[in-house]
C-alpha cells in the first residue's frame, strides 16, 4: 500500500542535523561530513521506504538518461540519502543567513528579474530538488525582490515567524494553500501586480489527490499537480521553472539557480482544457528531467513518486 506524501512528513532528522551544525561552525565541513556518516546510516537503515523510492528513482533515471558507470545500486542510494542530509544544513544555513549571497550564481534570470522590477510578478513553479531555501538568500540580498512561498502545511505561520526572528528584513514569506479561497486568490493577485514572485511545487499531488495530470517522467507515467497552471492562468502572469541545484556531485555547498521561461502566459482553452494542461506539466517534467541529468542525486522525494495519489488521504 503506497502512503500519500503529505502523510509522511519530511523526516529530515531535524535534532540530529541541529546538533552537527554546530560542528559544522566550529570545525568547518569536512568534520561536518565525516559526523553526519553516522546518521545518515542509521536514517537509510531505518527507513525501508525512503531506501526503496531512493532505489527506484535512481534506476529510472539511469535507465532513461544512462547517468551513472553502473547500474544503481545499495551505494547510491546510500550517497543519494548524504546528499539529502548536506542539503539540509544548507537549509539551515540559508534560514539561518548564514550563506553567503554570492556564492550562488544564477542562470537565465535576467527577463524575469527586470520584469519584477517592473511590477510584473511571476509564478515560480519548483520542485523538491536541491535546496530553494536558498532563494531567501537571493531575496534578502537583491533590492526589490519579493517571494511568496506557497506550502502544503499548517505550520506556513511558524516559518515566517522564525525568518522574521532571524531576519526582520526577510523578503520570503510561507503561506499555507491547503485550502484555496478567493481571499486567496485575491492576495496573490495584489502582489503579483507589485512585481512579487510566487512559488508553488509542482511535483508533488494535492493533499485530496485528484487535481493531476499524468505525463512522462524518466519513462513512466507520473502524477503531477495541475494547481501551478491553474494558479498562474488564473493570475494572468508568466509561469517559470526554477531550481537550486548542486554544481557538482560531490556536493560542498556550492550551488547555482537555474531559471526556464515556461509560458509569458499560461493559456487554457476551454475546449481544451485538460491537453493545455497537460502541455504544461510535460514541460516541467521534461525540464526536470533535464535537471537532474545535471545533478542526479539532488532529487528529494523519498516516497513512491509514480504512486503518489494511490491510497491518498487528507492530513496535516
Amino acid at each position: 500500500m503506497s502512503q500519500h506524501w503529505a502523510n509522511i512528513g519530511e523526516s529530515t532528522f531535524v535534532v540530529g542535523i541541529r546538533l552537527l551544525q554546530g560542528v559544522h561552525h566550529y570545525l568547518g565541513r569536512l568534520p561536518f561530513r565525516l559526523c553526519l556518516l553516522p546518521v545518515v546510516l542509521y536514517y537509510w537503515l531505518t527507513r525501508p521506504l525512503a531506501r526503496r523510492a531512493s532505489a527506484q528513482y535512481l534506476q529510472r533515471l539511469h535507465a532513461s538518461q544512462q547517468c551513472f558507470d553502473s547500474v544503481p545500486g545499495i551505494g547510491h542510494s546510500f550517497r543519494h540519502l548524504l546528499r539529502f542530509a548536506e542539503t539540509v544544513l544548507d537549509k539551515v544555513l540559508a534560514m539561518g543567513g548564514d550563506y553567503r549571497a554570492d556564492q550562488l550564481p544564477f542562470q537565465g534570470h535576467e527577463t524575469m528579474f527586470a520584469e519584477s522590477r517592473a511590477g510584473r510578478g511571476a509564478v515560480l513553479v519548483t520542485a523538491h530538488m536541491g535546496c530553494l531555501e536558498l532563494l531567501q538568500v537571493a531575496a534578502d540580498h537583491r533590492a526589490g525582490l519579493r517571494i511568496t512561498m506557497l506550502v502544503h502545511t499548517a505550520h506556513a505561520e511558524q516559518f515566517n515567524r522564525l525568518r522574521r526572528r532571524v531576519n526582520p528584513q526577510a523578503t520570503v514569506h510561507f503561506m499555507q494553500v491547503a485550502d484555496f479561497s478567493p481571499v486567496t486568490a485575491v492576495l496573490l493577485a495584489e502582489r503579483v501586480a507589485a512585481g512579487e514572485l510566487i512559488a508553488i511545487a509542482g511535483d508533488r499531488v494535492p493533499v485530496h489527490g485528484d487535481r493531476v495530470v499524468w505525463v512522462p517522467f524518466l519513462g513512466h507515467p507520473a502524477p503531477l499537480p495541475i494547481g501551478p497552471y491553474l494558479l498562474a492562468s488564473l493570475l494572468g502572469c508568466p509561469a517559470y521553472c526554477i531550481s537550486c541545484l548542486h554544481q557538482s556531485n560531490g556536493g560542498g555547498g556550492d550551488y547555482q539557480v537555474d531559471i526556464h521561461k515556461l509560458a509569458d502566459r499560461v493559456i487554457l482553452p476551454r475546449a481544451s482544457r485538460e491537453l493545455a494542461l497537460a502541455a504544461y506539466a510535460s514541460e516541467f517534467a521534461r525540464w526536470m528531467e533535464t535537471q537532474l541529468h545535471r545533478s542526479p542525486y539532488d532529487w528529494f522525494n523519498f516516497f513512491p513518486f509514480w504512486d503518489q495519489t494511490t491510497h491518498a488521504t487528507d492530513s496535516n
